[in-house]
């Protein structure tokens, strides 16, 4: 079964007197545990496609299924258990609660997901060890870095064990060589969790570790290549 199937997928936004096609018939198929990029300039269409994926977005035409189950039709509520439950995300900008410290924010999701307080503080701990934190469970986002702030928001995301994270330009506010650590975490999850990660991004240091890249251009696919296979 894929981790993602987008069938046909179409969407069309309103620019002053123009419409953009921000996604132009994209049809993509993503296996489980599969490392992916998106790859685009400003407009091509990448971020579109990697929230239609998350269900942040829903396409004017086309079919998205997450695990095998179509999301594109469903309600809001029901997205929205679906993202809790199934999907983890990676932002730009990396949406961290300011009043709570390192570990309440990685907890965040999984107190919403129900799950008992001391599994969360156990799973909590051991997340942030494995990104690097340990020892800053208890500062707050305003008393850390940008890369350290991004590792926090890499443990929400990856705290509760989705099958799949999306990261929309995660590496866009750090130095190289945080961008590289960040990199290097994800790929340790990946091959490690067997997480399916899709990126967005158009950091040419990010496409080098991805095992599948996907180009697009103008809302359409022009490149799908296997990395790993070059």
């Amino acid at each position: 079964m894929s981790a993602v199937r987008c069938v046909d997928l179409c969407k069309t936004y309103r620019q002053g007197d123009q419409d953009i096609k921000a996604l132009d018939h994209v049809s993509i198929d993503i296996a489980k545990g599969q490392f992916v990029c998106l790859s685009a300039p400003s407009g091509g269409g990448k971020t579109t496609l990697l929230n239609a994926i998350g269900g942040l977005d829903i396409p004017d035409s086309g079919e998205v299924y997450i695990a095998g189950e179509r999301i594109d039709n469903l309600n809001k509520g029901e997205l929205a258990d679906i993202r809790l439950k199934q999907i983890g995300f990676v932002f730009q900008a990396y949406n961290l609660i300011p009043v709570l410290s390192a570990r309440e924010n990685v907890e965040f999701v999984m107190q919403v997901q129900g799950v008992p307080s001391a599994e969360r503080i156990k799973k909590s701990t051991a997340i942030l060890k494995e990104v690097g934190l340990e020892g800053l469970e208890d500062r707050r986002p305003a008393e850390m870095s940008g890369g350290q702030q991004q590792r926090v928001a890499v443990a929400r995301a990856v705290a509760s064990r989705p099958a799949l994270v999306l990261a929309d330009e995660p590496t866009a506010n750090l130095d190289s060589k945080t961008a590289d650590e960040l990199m290097a975490l994800f790929t340790e999850l990946n091959e490690h969790h067997n997480t399916t990660f899709v990126i967005a991004t158009h950091d040419q240091r990010v496409m080098t570790y991805a095992g599948r890249l996907i180009r697009m251009l103008d809302g359409r696919i022009v490149d799908d290549i296997n990395q790993r296979a070059a």
